[in-house]
């Protein structure tokens, strides 16, 4: 093995956006992991990524990618409907592999996923990027050491903006179906969140609707309809016994951003940013014990896995990711969110829909 490993990036597309704002700009600035290959869908189009950012390899076919001696690992940064093949096909040719959140487009896609990984022995990281955020790393370290002391009650909350007018090439996400949604991806994060820093649901009782029944989509200049879900409301009792409770919706004007409230015996901790938690902003910790006035808390530099000239922004998380990635596949020893952390996750989601849908309140397994 190469002394960085050697990465193939399906979905490698120069104007995709996630990828752009994140992934790219994270893996150029790495010293731990080469963008070796990438693949798109056309040959002009992997070729053009791959002058862009310098990889040796090109492919338009992942599985000609993947079956690749020149790589070591492949990350799977595309369309969450599309996540399912190419990760199938990286895990089955022996390849570590990095998909991005959610996982499969079902619960089922996820399971067998993880099965094959275990099956295989590769190692395996899902972009649930809060789990490497300095501050909630910070954060849950606190409340372990018993900063607040005994928890008592967690509010967490993310409204992001949701425009109700898009391109057609945007709106494929109306559809439920294809598991790309708010109660998946931004309820998704930030429940998985508020899990790896006060721990998990015991009981919920929950509301999972859709506000914005219709998009306007700006080229066709049709009204559309809209099946995916853009408010999740969920309310129960952590298996600690404390109290928790969680809104993230997809709202068309001045989303507030991220904040997560935890109150206990001896103290308050309160993490809050602009976006998300899993994006790559530095969220801002504060803390009071004994005191109603919240003070700053710094966040120290052990929770940084990635040089200190890293960019900011979005490729932080990812690039936080993308070191632990180099050193499971060095070591052996995984620190990040796995595929089994991901089908977990999915195990929650499907219990918060269901228990929406049945309007009354459920145990989580």
């Amino acid at each position: 093995m190469a002394n960085k490993i050697r990465l193939g990036f399906v979905g490698a597309n120069v104007r995709s956006t996630w990828a752009a704002q994140s992934h790219f700009p994270a893996l150029l600035a790495s010293p731990d992991v080469e963008l070796t290959a990438v693949c798109t869908t056309r040959p002009e189009s992997a070729e053009e990524a791959r002058k862009a950012f310098g990889a040796k390899l090109a492919f338009h076919d992942f599985r000609a990618m993947v079956a690749s001696p020149d790589i070591d690992a492949v990350a799977v940064v595309v369309r969450v409907p599309l996540h399912y093949e190419p990760t199938k096909a990286a895990i089955e040719a022996g390849k570590h592999v990095y998909t991005e959140w959610p996982l499969g487009r079902t619960t089922a896609e996820a399971e067998e996923l993880a099965e094959l990984a275990h099956v295989k022995g590769v190692q395996t990281a899902v972009g649930l990027q809060s789990r490497v955020s300095p501050a909630l790393l910070y954060m849950k370290e606190q409340i372990e050491a018993g900063y607040v002391g005994e928890v008592l009650s967690c509010h967490v909350t993310t409204m992001r903006d949701g425009t109700l007018e898009r391109p057609s090439s945007r709106t494929w996400q109306r559809d439920a179906s294809l598991g790309a949604h708010t109660l998946t991806i931004a309820n998704g994060h930030v429940i998985d969140a508020m899990r790896f820093v006060v721990g998990n649901f015991a009981r919920v009782a929950c509301l999972v609707t859709t506000q914005a029944k219709q998009w306007y989509e700006t080229d066709t200049q049709q009204l559309v309809d809209v099946t995916a879900p853009d408010n999740v409301l969920v309310s129960g009792q952590l298996a600690s016994g404390a109290v928790a409770s969680v809104h993230v919706g997809a709202v068309p004007w001045a989303g507030s951003g991220f904040r997560m409230e935890i109150y206990g015996r001896k103290g308050t901790v309160v993490a809050t940013g602009n976006v998300s938690s899993q994006r790559g902003e530095m969220l801002r910790v504060q803390g009071a014990q004994g005191s109603h006035e919240l003070k700053d808390l710094t966040i120290p530099e052990r929770f940084v896995y990635v040089p200190t000239d890293f960019p900011r922004g979005d490729p932080f998380n990812v690039g936080q990711m993308y070191a632990l990635f180099a050193e499971a596949i060095r070591t052996g020893q995984n620190r990040l969110p796995t595929f089994d952390t991901a089908v977990d996750l999915h195990h929650v989601l499907d219990t918060i829909k269901q228990a929406s849908d049945m309007g009354r309140e459920l145990p989580v397994a």
